[in-house]
């Protein structure tokens, strides 16, 4: 089995808050599978919202082209919930992002998780190159 590539935490420059709900469990009381991709997409949205990214566009300028999570321990709903995320690599269309899931009271390490987004465009329905300005405000906040 393969596992997400996750820098060290201290490695984490970015820290969203979320919070799942008690609906969030399933019938053998731990948090759904599909909640971790919800948690990680709210992540990336307070963090390109960080970046001054969100609203530039209108919407994202990229598509989930693939995700691989590794469950460490078992979610919970309701519950506070840290995502420490990282963009760690930056491509000419595409970018990488690390994840680090939570419990924020406990501290417990419930995921670890990488994604590939892929610069989309919209109205042709192909890849595309990655804008400029995206590309600094990551690299920028990054040190990439």
């Amino acid at each position: 089995m393969q596992a997400p590539e996750v820098p060290p935490p201290a490695a984490f420059r970015f820290r969203a808050h979320c919070r799942t709900r008690w609906s969030d469990e399933d019938k053998q009381g731990v948090l759904n599978n599909a909640v971790y991709l919800t948690l990680l997409e709210e992540a990336r949205f307070q963090y390109f919202n960080h970046l001054g990214q969100i609203g530039i566009h209108k919407h994202f300028t990229f598509v989930l082209g693939q995700v691989l999570v590794r469950f460490l321990a078992p979610g919970r709903g309701p519950a506070e919930v840290d995502v420490d995320i990282a963009t760690v690599h930056l491509g000419n269309r595409s970018f990488r992002q690390a994840y680090r899931i939570q419990d924020a009271e406990e501290g417990t390490l419930w995921a670890e998780a990488e994604a590939e987004m892929v610069i989309w465009d919209g109205k042709n329905r192909t890849s595309a190159p990655m804008p400029e300005l995206f590309r600094q405000a990551i690299a920028s906040f990054e040190e990439l």
